[in-house]
């Protein structure tokens, strides 16, 4: 219906792809959606139309800013989704 998503998704998604591409290890889907997930709840909500839009209308300070916070969340999350991994949660 719409076309609408929430800007730092994308930041989110950015990083973790970076992250598995240089890890030297594999990181498994779950882990990575639920860092995602984890990162994404404590960012707060940033819903645009277009993302060409949103990232026009930024600083680049603000943009870098907006990249530096979504590292920490997902830094964060990694520690919390380490030290409570999906394999081994009750099902």
């Amino acid at each position: 219906m719409f076309d609408i998503c929430n800007y730092y998704e994308q930041l989110v998604y950015d990083h973790l792809w970076h992250l598995k591409e240089i890890s030297p290890e594999p990181l498994s889907q779950s882990f990575l959606m639920d860092v995602a997930c984890i990162a994404l709840n404590s960012l707060p909500n940033c819903y645009v139309c277009n993302l060409v839009d949103k990232g026009a209308n930024l600083t680049e300070s603000e943009h870098q800013d907006m990249r530096n916070d979504a590292v920490k969340a997902i830094e964060r999350a990694i520690l919390i989704v380490s030290e409570n991994p999906h394999e081994t949660r009750d099902q």
